[in-house]
């Protein structure tokens, strides 16, 4: 089986690519894996860490040839704010609980969750159910030139996420608050 080593970040196209491979953003987060495009073509993506993936990147096989990536839809629910300070209130709110989520200028995508969906009405916001590519963002640790998913920091505090994050990290409680300056600690 060929064998794919290396990503081009945003350089896929359908006029050089030999094939796509679509996949959703659990997916696309990966170091090795077999794959199989939409066309037949089969290869092992073999890297030296795992990736997130995003549409738009093209992978290169050993041999040189491109493989175009692309988000497949997946269910997701889209926050609709009416100015930029609803955004950020929102945003903050779904960062406070550590959820994967995509950001546009006037609005936010997450995974379908309907207690969430119900705290951002809550909180003013309109969500409408649709099937969309995900391409959450990759974090503040993450590499832009590779895509690279970092998690080698202290979280300091339990946080639980869906069925899969995709995260190759563990999600374990660190006995310990924090102090957040104002008299008393969190645990």
């Amino acid at each position: 089986m060929i064998r794919a080593g290396k990503i081009l970040a945003q350089a896929a196209g359908a006029n050089t690519c030999a094939d796509t491979v679509l996949l959703d953003s659990t997916e696309r987060h990966r170091r090795r894996a077999t794959m199989t495009c939409v066309r037949g073509l089969e290869f092992l993506l073999d890297l030296p860490d795992a990736i997130m993936l995003r549409t738009g990147d093209a992978i290169m096989l050993d041999d040189g040839r491109l493989v175009e990536v692309l988000g497949k839809p997946e269910p997701l629910a889209e926050i609709r704010v009416r100015d930029p300070l609803q955004l950020a209130h929102v945003a903050w709110h779904l960062g406070n609980r550590h959820l994967p989520v995509q950001i546009f200028e006037t609005k936010i995508r997450i995974r379908r969750d309907h207690v969430i969906e119900d705290m951002v009405r809550g909180l003013g916001a309109k969500v409408a159910l649709i099937e969309a590519a995900f391409d959450p963002e990759g974090g503040a640790y993450a590499q832009p030139e590779t895509h690279a998913h970092d998690h080698g920091h202290q979280h300091g505090h339990e946080h639980k996420h869906g069925d899969d994050c995709g995260c190759d990290h563990d999600h374990h409680h660190h006995g310990h608050g924090h102090d957040h300056g104002h008299g008393h600690k969190h645990d």
